[in-house]
């Protein structure tokens, strides 16, 4: 392996799946999962990705990726920002060709994400116990090709989401998605009240949960 530390990531797994989540649910979907994050969110489903993994060079992942011959592309965590080199892996998918995802805690700027990038950012609630780390400078970045995700525990989480989409425009500035946490909020609820209030948001359900509840690499 190379000792060029600027061109290598530590990665968790790659693995080939149906995108669970977000605005392009359903698509078969390559996974870049990197290994690390700062925050450690009550509901975290990902947390076999805080340690471990192992280095790989950014060609080779690039590499990897096209194997599979997708059009979706993902590069998710762990939080993915918390790994500088991860810019050049996003720039180098795009350049391929790839529908490029990026699945970040909305912690860390996002600024310098390419453009070409779909920046889905989680805001972190007061049900995350991580609502403090939320950097809302973030938001002023966003545009029509980003989405926001809510990940709602329960009604205070949900009345919360509300007021920040009103506070900061947020349905006029991209796709806002509101979640309920599995297991914690009945999906129906939440859907219930989103008809009752005739929120402009969407609702999504986790379907990688659905289908194969929490397996790493599903």
């Amino acid at each position: 392996m190379s000792k060029d530390n600027s061109d290598r990531l530590r990665i968790t797994e790659i693995f080939f799946s149906l995108q669970g989540e977000s605005r392009s649910i359903g698509f078969p979907t390559v996974f870049i999962r990197l290994t690390g994050c700062p925050l450690r969110c009550a509901y975290c489903d990902s947390a076999y990705a805080f340690q471990g993994g192992e280095w790989q060079q950014i060609q080779a992942i690039v590499e990897q990726v096209a194997s599979y011959k997708p059009r979706f592309v993902t590069v998710t965590g762990g939080e993915p920002l918390a790994q500088k080199n991860v810019h050049r892996l996003l720039t180098s998918l795009c350049d391929q060709g790839f529908n490029v995802s990026l699945e970040t805690s909305g912690a860390i700027d996002i600024s310098a994400v390419d453009i070409r990038v779909s920046r889905v950012v989680d805001v972190k609630t007061p049900g995350s116990g991580e609502a403090s780390r939320n950097r809302w400078e973030n938001l002023l970045c966003l545009n029509k090709n980003d989405q926001i995700k809510f990940v709602l525990v329960d009604r205070a989480d949900y009345e919360w989401a509300i007021e920040k989409v009103r506070e900061h425009d947020l349905s006029n500035k991209c796709e806002v998605l509101f979640s309920p946490v599995w297991g914690s909020l009945a999906p129906r609820e939440l859907a219930d009240w989103i008809v009752e209030d005739r929120l402009n948001i969407r609702f999504q359900l986790q379907l990688h949960k659905i289908l194969w509840g929490d397996e790493p690499g599903r």
